[in-house]
């Protein structure tokens, strides 16, 4: 599948030079700034984040960061983060390396898969008629599916910590389904990871409407049980030659 937005092939382009880092600058940014300036349009929140820095390195002073280009670059990014079009163009256009992060549990969650299994659940969903929301592919191998959020701030009680889960930093634990909901992030499409041509990137854009994630819940974790299986069956019983 392809990144996609509203059909608008213009657009894709402008986003392929900026993800291979060639052609006009300006027309690079166009396109990113664009696709970013849309994410907060359908609600996302959204804060800078680090990027890509060479032999696989973050942009960030850590030494060995755990997560490289794929965190915030300020720990003030729950509060930080908006979908006010005019910040988010001053963040884009001064910071025209930097990858940008969506903050969950705020308007819209998360449901976080393999891909192989993300993309099975994914056909079946839309085979079965099941509305389907905003959802970006990672090249490091998982699946997003953008949901509205189990809570709001007017229900309180209501809201689920993604501590519950997993926490950003610690998602390596969890290769299953992980559930980024309140506390948590995730890099929103277009973005940049380590490695030669890694990106994030909408297979169906944010002009779609969020769905509520108990809709989508079931054939994903489906999907992500049957692929684990397979995966314990390839462990567990290795072929011989």
């Amino acid at each position: 599948m392809s990144a996609e937005f509203g059909g608008r092939s213009g657009l894709r382009g402008k986003l392929s030079q900026w993800l291979r880092g060639g052609g006009p600058k300006d027309t690079a940014e166009d396109g990113r700034e664009a696709l970013l300036l849309a994410a907060a349009a359908a609600g996302l929140p959204l804060a800078p984040a680090a990027h890509p820095a060479p032999d696989y390195r973050c942009s960030c002073d850590r030494v060995g960061c755990p997560t490289p280009a794929r965190h915030p670059v300020s720990f003030a990014w729950q509060t930080q983060s908006t979908t006010d079009r005019a910040q988010i163009e001053r963040w884009a256009r001064h910071q025209p390396q930097a990858n940008f992060i969506t903050a969950t549990g705020m308007v819209h969650d998360v449901l976080d898969v393999p891909l192989g299994a993300g993309r099975e659940a994914l056909a079946g969903l839309l085979a079965a008629g099941v509305e389907v929301g905003p959802v970006a592919e990672s090249d490091d191998g998982r699946m997003l599916f953008f949901t509205l959020t189990r809570g709001t701030p007017e229900d309180e009680d209501e809201w689920w910590p993604c501590e519950l889960d997993c926490h950003p930093e610690t998602m390596d634990e969890h290769p299953g389904l992980r559930w980024h909901c309140r506390g948590s992030y995730v890099l929103v499409p277009p973005a940049r990871l380590p490695g030669d041509d890694q990106t994030v990137h909408w297979v169906r854009g944010p002009e779609h409407a969020l769905p509520d994630p108990l809709t989508l819940l079931e054939h994903l974790t489906d999907a992500c049980a049957r692929h684990a299986g397979e995966d314990h069956a390839h462990t567990a019983w290795p072929l011989r030659h």
